[in-house]
């Protein structure tokens, strides 16, 4: 079977959870049997990113404007790559490259899959442009798609709210690659993160994203300030590129007395990442809408804690006592941080819980096969 998956980003600092999820689904899908060619722009795609998808085709075109993203690519050689495939993959949602693919798709009437990742409805900056794009060909994309696929069951029901029939949607959430975690060194790493950021033996929550206002790290900050004084040991670390708050969260912690607290260490990747969360007390996922955030994926497979608003698609986790949910407000976000930091007890025992489960359901292997399911059922259907 050959897989053409598109997705705008494939760099996971520029891209996110988007590119993450991509990059790690066409390396399963390669190791699931599966001829894959993976389409992205060129963004942050250096040799070594190539390296690490081992079988995997990319093909990777220049980008003609970065805040819109715009690749140079002719529809002939969109056509080719969409011919050559057997079925088509596209991940994210208002971006040109997937209108593009969509339309050869259309035209050579080859199979689709979309899955927004948590993008499907307009939020964040260019909401304008956003549903210009839905009314020109996003909802076409997904009236049109074989099938379309939802990381959470809120992303399911998501999509019954565009009109799709739920027999054309699957459910299939975030994976995670234990043997990228399983490492010597992560000891050694996270006390590195430590000295770089000058805590000492300090405990610290810590935010793993981008800072910007889906992510929610503001109401993160505005909680921490509210219970600070009474755990006046704790540090909080936003981990992550700037999305555009970075300045606005640093005006705030200097406000509040809290800029020895509060530190911005940047993109955190690979060993630094896992020494990271492997040396946090608590991770913090305070995002406003997020379609299963693959950090918490990742703090499991570490044994970390974690708080994550109820707008993150986590209830299960919530449900199975391997997480503390909270609304998605800094009040709320404050009442389950002064719960959790006043009794360690609670954090050991979610962080157990959610390791557990993420080894067990949760593996990129077990989503691959899934998919793989899912396009074979696809193509018997058009025979």
């Amino acid at each position: 079977m050959k897989v053409l998956s598109v997705n705008h980003l494939l760099d996971a600092q520029s891209g996110g959870g988007t590119a993450e999820r991509t990059f790690q689904l066409a390396r399963s899908f390669v190791q699931a049997g599966m001829d894959t060619t993976v389409l992205a722009l060129d963004i942050g795609i250096d040799q070594a990113r190539r390296d690490s998808m081992p079988g995997v085709d990319v093909v990777a075109v220049p980008c003609l404007n970065k805040r819109y993203f715009v690749p140079r690519i002719s529809m002939a050689g969109v056509d080719q790559l969409v011919a050559h495939a057997d079925v088509v993959h596209l991940s994210g949602h208002w971006t040109v490259l997937n209108a593009l693919v969509f339309k050869s798709c259309k035209r050579l009437r080859r199979p689709f899959v979309f899955c927004p990742a948590g993008a499907l409805h307009p939020f964040g900056r260019s909401r304008g442009l956003k549903r210009i794009y839905d009314a020109v060909v996003g909802k076409d994309i997904v009236a049109s798609a074989a099938a379309c696929v939802a990381i959470t069951e809120q992303e399911g029901a998501d999509f019954v709210s565009y009109g799709v029939k739920r027999d054309r949607i699957a459910i299939i959430p975030n994976g995670i690659d234990a043997a990228q975690y399983d490492r010597p060194g992560s000891q050694k790493a996270g006390e590195a993160f430590r000295q770089q950021l000058g805590i000492g033996a300090a405990p610290f929550i810590l935010f793993l994203g981008r800072l910007n206002e889906i992510k929610g790290p503001d109401m993160l900050l505005h909680a921490f300030s509210s219970v600070a004084q009474r755990f006046p040991e704790t540090h909080l670390v936003f981990a992550g590129p700037d999305g555009g708050l970075k300045s606005s969260l640093q005006a705030f912690a200097k406000r509040e007395g809290l800029e020895a607290r509060v530190h911005f260490p940047g993109y955190v990747g690979g060993m630094e990442k896992i020494g990271a969360l492997g040396a946090a007390s608590l991770l913090a996922i305070p995002s406003r809408r997020e379609a299963m955030s693959i950090v918490v994926l990742e703090a499991g497979i570490c044994g970390t804690p974690v708080l994550f608003t109820d707008t993150c698609g986590l209830e299960s986790m919530a449900s199975a006592g391997a997480g503390t949910m909270v609304g998605a407000s800094a009040d709320e976000l404050a009442l389950g941080l002064a719960l959790i930091l006043a009794d360690r007890t609670v954090l050991d025992d979610t962080g157990k819980r959610l390791e557990a489960l993420v080894r067990e359901n949760y593996s990129w292997q077990l989503q691959a096969e899934r998919y793989k399911h899912l396009f074979e059922r696809l193509l018997q259907e058009r025979t």
